[in-house]
């Protein structure tokens, strides 16, 4: 069995032992955190900004060498922001990148990045653990411009008069999904252009269409990794005119368009990665992880 010797040595975050040859491998963990982190009832560590998770050796040395531990994960980055325009037919914002599965994690910190929700006409920001990088959602697109491309992507943008803009792409692919379009045309000036909605990471945003009605957002996911089912990384609604019908936030914190203005309409919810609805902001996004 292949062993170290410790004289005295400081293993993880201030755990001693006295002189004794000790096998590399563990029977249990100590677990490390900083940041703002809460423990949940099953083990599960949730990360509501950022910080580093670790662990170390505890416990009766066993026969095999031991050096990394399968953990699972959720990283969801920040949503982006529902697009800015000189009235209410802006995009709604793409959700932050949706990630979940299992990791091989070898002794000591990880770095852990929570992505914030994008701000005035910016992206939503990436989120981080370790190796796996969730990439901030797309902003909504303004007046007759395209949504941005993300983790979803983010509305299209509409205006009186043109062509609406296209929605931003899911981009890398399988963190989210599309944008939908925005559509400029109606029946009068009152009720002229719409934006479409932001994608959100189990569907695509709707597309805007005529009169003034809005796209929703695509909805999120649920998980479990907390042992609760929570749904993460819906996309915003888009935004329209004062008689128009704005668009609805999808599932898992997908903030609602607003209407000529900024009236109305909401941000995206905070540690889901939602994004803004038309003319909002973006949420912010989390990690979690699980022993």
């Amino acid at each position: 069995m292949a062993t170290r010797s410790f004289s005295n040595s400081a293993i993880g975050f201030g755990t001693k032992y006295n002189s004794f040859s000790y096998a590399a491998s563990i029977d249990t963990n100590l677990i490390n955190t900083t940041g703002t982190v809460t423990k949940n009832a099953n083990n599960s560590y949730s990360f509501t900004a950022d910080g580093t998770f670790g662990f170390y050796p505890k416990g009766v040395p066993k026969a095999t060498a031991v050096t990394s531990k399968s953990v699972e994960y959720l990283v969801v980055a920040g949503g982006g922001f529902g697009g800015a325009g000189l009235t209410g037919r802006m995009g709604g914002g793409g959700a932050g990148g949706f990630r979940t599965s299992t990791l091989s994690i070898t002794l000591g910190n990880k770095t852990i990045t929570v992505g914030g929700g994008g701000a005035t006409n910016t992206n939503g920001g990436n989120s981080v653990f370790d190796s796996i990088t969730s990439t901030g959602g797309g902003k909504g697109g303004g007046n007759n411009t395209a949504g941005s491309s993300g983790g979803s992507g983010g509305g299209g943008g509409a205006d009186s008069f043109g062509a609406g803009g296209a929605g931003g792409s899911a981009s890398p692919s399988g963190q989210g999904n599309n944008g939908g379009s925005g559509d400029s045309s109606g029946s009068s000036p009152d009720n002229r252009g719409a934006g479409g909605g932001g994608g959100g990471s189990s569907a695509v945003g709707a597309n805007a269409s005529t009169s003034g009605i809005a796209g929703n957002g695509g909805n999120g996911s649920a998980s479990t990794i907390t042992g609760s089912s929570v749904t993460y990384a819906g996309g915003g609604g888009g935004g329209t005119r004062t008689v128009g019908t704005a668009g609805t936030g999808g599932t898992g914190g997908g903030g609602t368009g607003a209407k000529d203005g900024g009236v109305g309409g909401s941000a995206g919810s905070v540690n889901t990665g939602g994004g803004g609805g038309g003319g909002h902001a973006g949420g912010s996004g989390i990690v979690i992880v699980k022993i």
